[in-house]
């Protein structure tokens, strides 16, 4: 049985009465992410989780809880610095934080404090000045990624293009006062674009990821391969990473089963995203705590992989990092098309 949005949110206020008392320095506690763009009678997608957040009383919250199951429902609880949100003026300009501050969603606050800030980033949300520093905060997050260190490990080298290349689907849904979700985040452009009339940009944004001309045959080749990878590093885990709880069984519907759905629905492009993140992962995991032969094994599935997105080495990483800086000119472009357009944004 689907569990309800409205359901699932209740289950994250009673994980929070229940833990607080044991969290040390817990400031406040809000829903984070997709869930704050559902409504309450919409059925809670069994590939997702629910994101809490933690705000600490503290400058240095350490690693966060990560997933785990609880009365049905996969969580996520991460957590931050109550320096991080406050003042309002703070959380508005924050692309990936504003959003989920923009509905009540407040499930822990003894000070009140925290609802103030909901309630200010509430008015202000749609404010053109603040969207499109969102916006910009987003850019900045790409030219801040794009640091590509030629000495260090080739995953970290592919982090380097990876993550800063699909933040350019943010800036856009940022623009177009969206979700900027994490693993769908494709998909979600794709829609945003084909409504404003900009759907040609979406095949330049998959250009930059190298997917665009990827078959559904292909796709389904490498979900194998990092099935096979995901397993083994779940297994020889120990070494703490703060992405440790993303490879788990109770992860495993999200990255494996979510991906292949994805492919299933004809979105394949849209799965390789999430896919290659999820490689280096594993790769990281296999590195530290798994056998030569494992880890060889995972790097050619991975190496496969990144050669059908045009990526054979640092050679080829530098040079689709300058691609990406030559195309932010017309990505923000597009962005303020989608602003001037939207008639929820406010002067």
């Amino acid at each position: 049985m689907i569990m309800m949005v409205e359901e699932a949110k209740e289950t994250a206020r009673r994980w929070v009465r229940e833990e607080a008392h044991h969290i040390p320095r817990l400031w406040g506690a809000f829903l984070h992410g997709s869930i704050n763009w559902m409504p309450d009678d919409a059925g809670f997608p069994p590939d997702s989780d629910l994101d809490i957040m933690l705000v600490l009383d503290d400058s240095d919250p350490g690693l966060k809880l990560g997933k785990f199951r609880y009365n049905g429902l996969l969580l996520e609880v991460s957590h931050m610095a109550k320096d991080e949100i406050q003042p309002a003026e703070k959380a508005l300009g924050m692309y990936h934080l504003a959003g989920s501050l923009r509905a009540p969603t407040i499930l822990y606050d003894p000070s009140g404090e925290l609802s103030r800030i909901q309630k200010e980033v509430a008015e202000g949300f749609a404010r053109r000045r603040w969207v499109e520093k969102r916006c910009r905060h987003a850019v900045e997050k790409i030219l801040q990624g794009c640091r590509l260190d030629s000495a260090a490990p080739f995953p970290d080298q592919v982090n380097a293009w990876l993550f800063p290349t699909g933040i350019t689907t943010h800036v856009l849904l940022t623009a177009g006062l969206r979700n900027p979700t994490v693993r769908k985040r494709y998909l979600a452009v794709r829609s945003l674009l084909s409504e404003y009339g900009l759907l040609a940009l979406y095949e330049e944004l998959l250009e930059l990821l190298g997917c665009a001309q990827l078959t559904r045959l292909q796709v389904e080749s490498h979900l194998v391969g990092l099935a096979k990878a995901f397993d083994t590093a779940k297994q020889v885990q120990r070494t703490p990473f703060f992405f440790s709880s993303d490879l788990t069984d109770a992860a495993r519907p999200i990255v494996i089963d979510g991906s292949r759905k994805l492919i299933e629905e004809g979105s394949h492009r849209e799965a390789v995203f999430w896919m290659a993140a999820t490689y280096v992962r594993c790769l990281k995991v296999l590195a530290c705590d798994g056998s030569a032969a494992e880890y060889q094994e995972a790097d050619g599935g991975f190496r496969r992989f990144l050669a059908d997105l045009g990526i054979e080495g640092t050679a080829d990483l530098k040079a689709r990092i300058e691609e990406l800086k030559a195309a932010l000119p017309k990505v923000w472009q597009a962005a303020e098309a989608i602003m001037d357009a939207n008639p929820e944004i406010e002067d």
